[in-house]
């Protein structure tokens, strides 16, 4: 596993301009810095596209292109009128960090020019390869139809969470088949995770996707995979106040203008699963910071009312979505350091975001937030929002809240994609947050827009509440494929644990499936730099230990070392936050032994407090021990987890 180093130099990027390729010429390829990975493009005598790992057939020829109204992109045995190439070495910043402080940019990039004015852009990372299309011609752009069908050698397990149409919250669990077993008529929501035997895996997904469809994919039944996209939508029916579903499409996936460039498909190469979790090739390919002025943009904690079904108890007043039960939100946050409470479904119509709940004194929650330094973020549905659009984000802003949880999207056709990029865009001009829930997965636009500070697209804690389908199984396959793609809303935190046969679907009383520091360990292991504390107040307070952890544990990072893990198994991971270290591990329903090598700290003594599953934790998943003890970076720890079991650590200089 490539270690990024922690520093580089800012160098300006190198451009390697080739001379303007042959119109004879009908194959061009692009290598890696390291030389592993070669991306070739090719036009005879169809367009295709293939990689080669170390020699060997990764990706085997591929067919890609786009179909126009009255064209083809690229033609086939086309003239190709010019190859551009350079290399870039340098360093990405983020406003929010993004796995690490600093982001190490290195890459060689190959742009081709079609005739008719497009073009084809192909970057190669040492951890991966991407290609876009671009138009550089002004005027009407009409996609009819994207083609893009990888295909891999063997058959390889594909790693895909399965939807049944477009109309989707991408809350999948990843169903583990072959390639070959995919039938034709099965579509899974991207990322997806592809191990062809005897060689990397490789992990595909999308970046910089605006103005276009969202990428599904679909089985053959043979070698392949195939691109399918939601078409525009032509009729829209809705149903209640949040679902707006396409009943009828345009025989078309976008309309736009040009000049554009369109989504990155992107390949992340993991010759070992840590690797997977290590990349940042998305928020590489994202476009750039577009806020002048981000210095408002705050990370942080969340006390969450809506899993805990805001239920409290040992307290003089009836809890429920009324002013006193969120006075005492307030409260709790601000005594344990939390920086928000978010007001979820209940204190508006969601409907009419002018009718407030008449048992909310919503101007005395807001006060006692200002008070108390508790920024309130208010959840919406996006259809309300979007009925109400200025008049409601202008009173968010005189209300002075900090952020919105927008809900109930639920789709990634062309017309939804422009919402997330408009919300993003009006919520920056206000200084709010947004967290984005029933969305589709991240592409990047919180590299532009870093005010979109996390993100639902992922089968979380919330489904606990009504089924087992978030297992330690699932948390430990997260990781590996839908964290790459970026932060993601799980909303962790549960203080009542069982093992699989204790478990039961308490819809106002929930439970998590797996131990305590299973849960503990995902405010490590899982990134989201607006974190969720899902539990009620109430059953943190019975937890002091826990709750002193979570008042503590920092949101972002400014560096991330993956220690060992395997898809769907085990993860280890180290996190460095100043000069301290966070180390957490989660393993499925096997009980584990991890070593943990530490050789990543600095030389000397260091200092730390330890939660593990405790000795009955097969009986009783809350069972878990605190300890502090003294380490050497040249001894390896050992870590026992239970079933469905984690391991947490911090760690401080000195004895």
């Amino acid at each position: 596993m490539r270690q990024i180093p922690p520093r580089v130099s800012l160098l300006a990027s190198l451009l390697l301009l080739a001379p303007v390729a042959a119109a004879s010429q009908q194959e061009y390829s692009v290598a890696s810095p390291d030389g592993g990975l070669v991306f070739t493009f090719t036009r005879d005598p169809e367009p295709r596209f293939r990689l080669d790992w170390r020699g060997q057939p990764l990706i085997l020829p591929s067919n890609l292109g786009l179909v126009l109204e009255s064209d083809l992109v690229p033609r086939p045995g086309g003239e190709t009128l010019g190859a551009d190439r350079r290399t870039v070495l340098d360093s990405i910043r983020p406003v929010v960090p993004e796995k690490r402080a600093l982001i190490v940019e290195h890459y060689n990039e190959l742009s081709l020019t079609f005739e008719g004015g497009w073009g084809m852009d192909l970057r190669a990372f040492d951890g991966g390869v991407a290609y876009r299309f671009r138009t550089d011609r002004p005027g009407a752009v009409v996609v009819v139809e994207e083609r893009f069908q990888p295909r891999f050698p063997g058959d390889p397990m594909v790693w895909i969470p399965t939807e049944d149409s477009f109309l989707t919250h991408q809350e999948r669990l990843y169903q583990e088949l072959t390639l070959s077993g995919i039938p034709a008529d099965t579509m899974g929501s991207t990322p997806v995770l592809v191990a062809p035997p005897g060689l990397p895996k490789v992990l595909i997904t999308e970046a910089d996707l605006r103005s276009y469809p969202g990428l599904y994919l679909k089985g053959t039944g043979a070698d392949a995979l195939e691109g399918v996209f939601p078409a525009y939508p032509a009729v829209e029916e809705q149903v209640r106040d949040r679902t707006v579903r396409v009943v009828e499409r345009e025989p078309f996936l976008a309309q736009s203008e040009g000049p554009r460039t369109f989504p990155w498909r992107v390949f992340i190469v993991a010759e070992e699963d840590p690797d997977l979790v290590e990349s940042t090739l998305v928020y590489q390919l994202a476009p750039p910071l577009e806020i002048p002025d981000p210095s408002w943009i705050r990370p942080g904690k969340v006390a969450w009312d809506w899993w805990n079904a805001s239920s409290l108890i040992g307290v003089d007043f009836q809890s429920g979505l009324n002013t006193e039960t969120y006075l005492h939100f307030i409260d709790f946050a601000a005594d344990h350091g939390i920086e928000y409470i978010i007001l979820d479904e209940g204190w508006s119509d969601p409907a009419n975001l002018r009718e407030l709940n008449i048992d909310m004194d919503l101007s005395a929650i807001l006060r006692r937030g200002r008070e108390r330094g508790v920024g309130i973020i208010l959840w919406v549905v996006w259809k309300t929002l979007e009925d109400q659009f200025e008049e409601a984000l202008d009173q968010f802003a005189e209300w002075g809240v900090p952020g919105i949880k927008v809900d109930f999207m639920q789709r990634d056709d062309q017309p939804m994609v422009d919402y997330y990029w408009r919300v993003a865009a009006a919520a920056a001009q206000r200084h709010l947050l947004v967290d984005f829930h029933g969305a589709y997965k991240p592409t990047g636009l919180r590299r532009a827009y870093p005010n979109v500070i996390t993100r639902e697209g992922v089968l979380g804690l919330e489904h606990s509440k009504w089924d087992p389908q978030p297992t330690p199984k699932h948390n430990v396959t997260l990781p590996y494929i839908r964290m790459v793609a970026g932060p993601m809303d799980y909303t962790p935190g549960a203080m009542r644990n069982a093992q699989d046969q204790r478990f039961n679907a308490i819809f106002d009383r929930p439970m998590s499936l797996g131990t305590r520091v299973h849960q503990l360990a995902m405010y490590i292991v899982f990134e989201s730099p607006l974190q969720m504390l899902a539990d009620s107040p109430s059953n943190y307070a019975r937890e002091p230990e826990c709750l002193a952890f979570l008042s503590e544990v920092p949101t972002t990072w400014d560096e991330t070392r993956v220690l060992s893990g395997s898809v769907g198994e085990w993860i280890a991971l180290a996190r460095r936050k100043g000069e301290e270290w966070y180390i957490g591990a989660m393993t499925d329903w096997a009980a584990r032994d991890l070593e943990l090598d530490l050789s990543f700290l600095a030389p000397g003594s260091w200092s730390g407090e330890v939660y593990s599953d405790g000795a009955n934790v097969q009986r009783n998943a809350e069972d878990y021990r605190r300890t502090d003890m003294t380490v050497n970076p040249e001894v390896p720890l050992t870590a026992h987890l239970g079933p469905g079991g984690g391991w947490v650590a911090r760690l401080r200089p000195g004895g």
